[in-house]
Formats: C-alpha cells, sequence, structure tokens
C-alpha cells in the first residue's frame, strides 16, 4: 500500500468500454480495482458501458454526479478502431481536459510500443471536482497509466504537486509548486 499514514483513501470508480466483456471477464477493470485497493483507496463502483456514446456518455455522467466518486477510472474505446467512441464521448462533459496526461501516456507508451502510441487516444479531465481518467483497455495500458502517471498523482505526498489537493480543496498545485519554492 502506497498511502501515507494520515491519508484518507480515495472513492474511485472504474467503468470499462466493452462490448464483449463482463464483470467477470474484464481482465483490466479486474486489475484496476486491484491496484487501486492495493495504493489504500476504495472501489466506489464498477461497471460496464457499451461502445456507445451515448451510453458512455450517460454512465460517465452518472458517475460525475455521485457524490461518492472522487476518481472515475475508463479503459477502453480511445483507440482508432471505427467503434471506439470513449474520447468523443467524454470530453464535451469535461469542466477541464488535463492535457498533460494524453501526452505523457503517448511518451510512455511510444517508449514500450514505438509508433503504435499514436493511435491511443489517452485522455483525462476534471467534471464536477472529479478527475476522469481514460486509457486504452489492455492490461499492459492500464498498467502504463496507473502505475506511471495515476496512482503517484493521487498520493498528497507527491511534490511538487498533485491531484488529491483538487480533490479535497479545488486546486491541484500549490502557489509555492507554481513559483518554484523547494520543499523540505
Amino acid at each position: 500500500m502506497t498511502s501515507f499514514p494520515g491519508e484518507l483513501p480515495l472513492q474511485l470508480s472504474v467503468l470499462t468500454v466493452s462490448n464483449r466483456h463482463t464483470v467477470d471477464t474484464d481482465d483490466t477493470g479486474i486489475w484496476l480495482v486491484n491496484a487501486l485497493q492495493q495504493q489504500g483507496h476504495q472501489l466506489n463502483q464498477r461497471c460496464i458501458a457499451e461502445e456507445n456514446i451515448y451510453q458512455i456518455r450517460a454512465a460517465v455522467s452518472a458517475l460525475i454526479a455521485d457524490v461518492q466518486t472522487q476518481v472515475i477510472l475508463l479503459c477502453g474505446g480511445t483507440g482508432f478502431h471505427a467503434k471506439n467512441c470513449t474520447v468523443e464521448a467524454i470530453a464535451p462533459l469535461f469542466d477541464r481536459e488535463i492535457p498533460g496526461f494524453g501526452e505523457l501516456f503517448r511518451t510512455l507508451s511510444y517508449q514500450k510500443i514505438g509508433s503504435a502510441a499514436l493511435q491511443s487516444g489517452a485522455i483525462a479531465g476534471i467534471a464536477n471536482q472529479k478527475l476522469i481518467f481514460a486509457m486504452p483497455g489492455s492490461v499492459d495500458a492500464a498498467q502504463l497509466a496507473a502505475d506511471q502517471i495515476i496512482w503517484p498523482q493521487l498520493i498528497a505526498h507527491t511534490k511538487p504537486c498533485n491531484f488529491t489537493s483538487l480533490l479535497r480543496r479545488g486546486s491541484a498545485c500549490s502557489a509555492s509548486a507554481v513559483t518554484g519554492t523547494k520543499y523540505d
């Protein structure tokens, strides 16, 4: 477990976008649930939505409105196959996009799979003070996104800034992080 003493666990919801998987056959969703719990967080909801722009948007909207959910993890439907529509479904729901997530994910992914990383539509944003991360549906991609980007940003002790302050107070970085003040 990565959480620190006195740090409250976050409430995460996992949404898999798939036409073929169920909760029992969704290896990526199962991995995400186990990994978030190992990080010291709690699973609030787990669901599956078909690859349909309106079903995805409805499922994510419900999670955005849910008072318990703080972070939404989506896996699947982010590529360039004709049926993939996760990015188009959720982007209009963002109050603010987090462009660095997709950029960083593709950079890290490039180191593993080369130029195929270009086809990842990984995206993240904030809506109703909830963090929303959408990543490809493979276990390897979810593990890369979670371990290298998401989990470190959900730890209050990550410096110079992290997203836990946003979830608790409404600001992702303190003024000292922006001005370059060093931490102890």
